[in-house]
């Protein structure tokens, strides 16, 4: 959890207060970042312990911000086991940009990961109501949120998963912003696009 935070962190996909992750540990536990720490530094004694229900059993450390909707998801998918939330300067852009727009047909590693990315109306960071709409998003099968005019928000079986995924995620945010105006581009066409959803 600290190796992959400090990760994040040095891949230039978060800020040293920004982003979070959590995995689940077992049927009602999981491990979360808390708040108000340098991620780019981040060690395993200060990664947090919760119960899915919402109880700190790291009374030492603070829940992170985005606590609620890191317990929504994982109740919301139980095929799910780890979230990663972050600030990555492309994909939070297009968060912003025509109801998020990030294009996974342009490479077949992009459609693979990645899917159709859902985009997750605004809501304040924080808020109930933000974690509702997030979980709601994952109910409908989506492994990356474009959360508005916030950030983004990947998830996977394993941690590792959920990190590739939001590295693909950021690379094909960048591959949307450079081919946009671009007529010459050549996108995989809607059968090579169920080709590779057939892979999964």
């Amino acid at each position: 959890m600290a190796a992959t935070m400090r990760r994040l962190y040095r891949q230039g996909l978060t800020t040293c207060s920004g982003g979070n992750i959590s995995l689940r540990t077992g049927d009602n536990h999981l491990l979360i970042t808390p708040s108000a720490l340098d991620k780019g530094i981040i060690n395993f004694r200060q990664i947090a312990l919760m119960t899915l229900e919402g109880e700190n059993l790291s009374p030492g450390l603070k829940p992170s911000i985005e606590t609620d909707m890191h317990l929504k998801i994982l109740k919301a998918r139980p095929d799910v086991n780890a979230v990663v939330h972050a600030h990555p300067v492309s994909a939070s852009l297009l968060t912003a940009l025509n109801s998020g727009g990030l294009r996974t047909d342009l490479t077949a590693e992009a459609r693979f990961l990645l899917g159709e990315p859902a985009f997750v109306p605004y809501a304040l960071m924080g808020t109930t109501t933000l974690g509702d709409l997030a979980a709601a998003s994952v109910k409908t099968g989506a492994s990356a949120l474009l959360l508005e005019n916030h950030g983004v928000l990947c998830v996977g079986k394993t941690l590792l998963q959920a990190f590739d995924r939001m590295e693909v995620l950021e690379a094909a945010a960048r591959m949307t912003l450079a081919a946009s105006g671009n007529p010459g581009i050549s996108v995989l066409t809607s059968e090579r696009l169920s080709e590779i959803d057939g892979l999964h």
